[in-house]
Order: C-alpha cells, then structure tokens, then sequence
C-alpha cells in the first residue's frame, strides 16, 4: 500500500488564539511576543485599550503575527524594536503559553478521534498517516480540517503527499486554511519552482552556498551535478539535497507509544485564595484530576507519580510531587495524592493557576502491580 502522509499547520497559532479572545482585531495586524508586553486594559467606557509596536521597548522578539502584520513585513524570530519600524501602529500582545497549549491537546485530540497514528511536531503542527483509510486525499483533508475547526474554531492548512518532506512543503502553498494533495506529476509544476530554502533542512547559510553555484530552485538543486555538491558541502549532505529535490523521503512517522507524562491544568479567572475560596479550588481541583484521570484512560497508561502546579498572583511558580508506591490511574486515587502534594506548598498567597501532573507511566500489569483505583477517602483540600 502507498504511503498517505498529511502534514496539519495550525494557522498564525498563537495569534488566532488571540483573535478568539479579542475578536475586533480580526483583519487588523497583530503581533504576538514580548514578556513585558501588556495585556489590554479597559477603558471607563467599556471599549479594549491596546498596546501598540511601535511603543515598545526591549529586547524582546516575535513569537507569531497574523498575516496582516506579515505583510507589513514583520516575521516569527525577528526582534520587536525591528519590527517597530516596519508596523509601528500594529498591536502588541503578550504570549499566553497556557492557553496555547489548551488549544493544541484540541487540536491533536480531533484529529487523533479520526486518524490516531500521529508524530507530534510541536504545540502547532502534526504529521498524520492517512495510508490505510480508504477515503481519498481531499476527502480525508476536508474531514481532519472540519474537525479541527468544531474544536477549536481555528482554521489549519494540510499537505498531502507521499512522505514527510513534501508534505510539509505542501501545507505551506496554500495558507491560510488551505489543501494541497502533491501525486504524481506535481513534483515538478509545484515543487521544483519554489525557491530552495523552502525545504526543511537547508538554512540560510546553505541557501547562500547554492546560490553562488547558480542554484536557487529546487528544480535547478535537483539538476545539479553530484560533484558540484558533494565539492561544495559534504557528500552525506549532497546526497540528501539531491534526493530532497527530487522528493525522496523514507523517514517513518515516530508514533509515541509512551507519553512522559500527563498534565493538565487551568489559569483562573480572578486569582483565588486557598482559605476564602476553598470550595471553588476543590472543584477545580476535581476537574483537573477527572481530566488527567480520562487521558491516563485513553492513552492506556497508569502512572506513580503525582505532582502539582501552583503558580501565584506575582507570577512565582512551585511545583511538588510524590511516588506512590503503585501506580493510579482513577480520579479520586490521583486527587488524594495531589492533596498530599499541596499540603507542602505555602499557600498564603493567592493563586492564579494550578495543575496536575502524572508522570512514571508504564502500561497497566507490566510493573507487577495492579493499579490503585479504590475509591480513596477524599481528604479536606487545604488544612
């Protein structure tokens, strides 16, 4: 059976997130970075005030931009006080990473309810086998791509090809929200024109290399001359641009079939205070340990040690954890050992996040102990 790999790019990720929170800044440019950049403060009126680029000072760079501020010339990496001459009136939020990474379990969790076998790539991207399910390339696309948008509400670009490299190179024509199946014949209409750097791999530094062999497309790499390559880098190196240009990949996907660990955890809306909200942290702390307790089940693992998060109203974050002597996978078994771990962490100040983390899995029966999912007495939260 031939291969069906999808390469799945979440569109300007961070910012899109932002766009859900602050919707009047759709169609406007926004960039994302900065640790000392603002959040939006509010006018006596009612109306969002923002902060502006051009406005900020440090040393800070660019996490992400919609692709309003892209056009302005503005890019992921490049330096805010740069930027700020090219898009001084764009808007300048700051990251929020927690909720980036609520969006992305989403985003991963729609996609794996429809294709399972998946290689993370990181908080915004996937590749995705598709070799085995019968539906064709667009069909398939148009499901994962529909999906994504019911959990999410964001929208994701999709490469489809043979293997890895050219499907990661496809998800790229088309953005935003765009699908790009690559078959037989397209490597040449739309692979070889793009310009050489558009290939995972070859840098800057590679880029310029082959330029001043007269090589700036990847039609023009995949005609060059072994010995002019292998001349000008090495001939590992030369062997890979060449079977890269003539879209050559064999690298399996890399399917985790043992997570590290499993988290989750959830930033308040107003900070709270382990003694006057006791109730409202009990819930939140139930529901955090019915979800890390629901993930244990769907990946199939059990886990020894139980930790928390908790991250203060001045932003300080400490962490405590204990293993247990079996492994947990029930949400009262992981509750109980969570508040063992809180009763170690000062709580006189408020607090703003907090999380529950599972790590040391294996899969259930494989350490010679039978999970601990009796119902455990609750234990008071914070006494």
């Amino acid at each position: 059976m031939s291969r069906r790999i999808a390469h799945l790019d979440m569109d300007a990720f961070y910012a899109s997130v932002e766009l859900l929170r602050y919707p009047e800044l759709r169609g406007l440019p926004v960039v994302i970075g900065g640790r000392s950049a603002a959040r939006p403060s509010v006018a006596p009126d009612g109306t969002r005030l923002y902060s502006r680029l051009g406005d900020y000072v440090g040393r800070g760079v660019i996490t992400t931009a919609t692709y309003e501020a892209r056009a302005l010339g503005v890019h992921s990496a490049m330096g805010l006080m740069k930027a700020a001459k090219l898009a001084p009136e764009a808007i300048l939020l700051p990251a929020d990473f927690t909720q980036y990474r609520l969006y992305s379990r989403r985003f991963k969790d729609a996609v794996a309810a429809i294709a399972p076998r998946i290689e993370d790539r990181g908080i915004d991207e996937i590749y995705i086998d598709l070799s085995e399910h019968e539906q064709d390339s667009l069909t398939l696309a148009k499901q994962l791509k529909a999906a994504v948008r019911e959990a999410t509400r964001l929208s994701c670009s999709i490469g489809i090809s043979p293997n890895k490299l050219l499907s990661k190179i496809a998800s790229d024509l088309d953005k935003p929200d765009g699908i790009t199946v690559i078959g037989e014949g397209d490597l040449q209409a739309r692979i070889w024109p793009l310009p050489v750097g558009r290939i995972n791999g070859i840098g800057p530094k590679a880029q310029a290399r082959l330029a001043g062999l007269g090589i700036d497309t990847i039609g023009e790499l995949a005609a060059a001359p072994f010995e002019i390559l292998a001349a000008a880098f090495s001939e590992r190196y030369a062997r890979w641009l060449l079977e890269s240009a003539h879209g050559r990949d064999d690298r399996p996907l890399v399917v985790e079939s043992m997570p590290r660990s499993v988290s989750r955890e959830t930033t308040f809306d107003r900070d709270l205070h382990a003694r006057h909200d006791r109730q409202e942290l009990g819930r939140i702390l139930d529901a955090l340990c019915e979800r890390v307790a629901g993930d244990l089940a769907r990946k199939n693992v059990v886990g020894r040690t139980i930790g928390v998060k908790v991250r203060y109203d001045d932003f300080r974050t400490v962490t405590r954890d204990q293993t247990l002597p079996r492994p947990v996978a029930d949400g009262a078994a992981i509750r109980q050992a969570a508040v063992l771990c809180l009763r170690r962490v000062p709580l006189q100040r408020r607090i703003r996040l907090l999380g529950v983390r599972v790590a040391a899995l294996s899969v259930p029966g494989t350490q010679g102990d039978a999970p601990d999912d009796s119902d455990a007495a609750q234990l008071s939260l914070f006494s």
